[in-house]
């Protein structure tokens, strides 16, 4: 069977992972478990809701569970504002994770020909105009890491 996708050779892959490097406010948009016997993960869909230039982009990145990565599902969850009750209980539940806002710091690498999207940094979304200015020099374009 032949299917013909209009535009498929001038996809490119700069159009799929449009955001840049740097400090974004973002919520939750979908939080999804995916069970594997060595790196359970967390599949995790972000809109960008600040900086405005960045507003309503979307990314996905993974949250890895095994027991070496529960700190930084730990640190993302307290962050957000997950539920200290069920927090305190060690449960996820995924719908609870969903509507969640705060602070994520991303940037990019390439392995082995793959470029991927790594979760840096968390912060509460209190601290968004703190962490803001601080990354955004007087010129108002974002520092150079």
């Amino acid at each position: 069977m032949k299917r013909r996708f209009q535009g498929l050779h001038q996809a490119d892959q700069s159009a799929v992972c449009s955001i840049p490097d740097g400090v974004f406010l973002v919520r939750v948009h979908r939080s999804r478990y995916h069970w594997h016997a060595q790196k359970p993960f967390y599949s995790l869909r972000f809109f960008v809701m600040e900086p405005a230039e960045h507003c309503d982009i979307d990314f996905t990145c993974r949250l890895y569970c095994s027991p070496r990565a529960l700190w930084k599902l730990n640190w993302f969850l307290r962050d957000f504002g997950y539920d200290a009750d069920l927090l305190g209980h060690d449960e996820v539940e995924d719908r609870n994770v969903v509507g969640l806002t705060g602070v994520v710091k991303i940037s990019h690498t390439v392995l082995n020909g793959t470029r991927l999207l790594n979760l840096d940094a968390f912060a509460p979304s209190s601290q968004w105009g703190d962490l803001h200015t601080a990354t955004t020099p007087p010129s108002g374009r974002p520092e150079a890491a």
